[in-house]
């Protein structure tokens, strides 16, 4: 993903921060949604297995976030 990253502009890198912290935001309200404002039953294996989940795209998400940052940074557009 770094090659990927030095190659891209500064406006694509911005680009992609934003549609980033969008994804994970989005995630963030689906999950506070599923666990605190529905009334559905969930069985504890499936509510288990949607938190790894949540936990591993907030991971994914946040890490390359960082990644971008830092090529934003070493563009000198941070």
């Amino acid at each position: 993903m770094s090659n990927k990253l030095d190659d891209m502009s500064i406006d694509e890198l911005k680009a992609e921060l934003k549609r980033l912290k969008d994804n994970l935001c989005d995630a963030e309200d689906m999950h506070a949604f599923t666990f605190g404002k529905t009334s559905v039953h969930i069985g504890g294996e499936t509510a288990q297995n949607l938190t790894t989940e949540y936990e591993e795209e907030c991971r994914m998400n946040n890490e390359q976030i960082a990644a971008i940052e830092k090529a934003l940074r070493a563009k000198g557009a941070m």
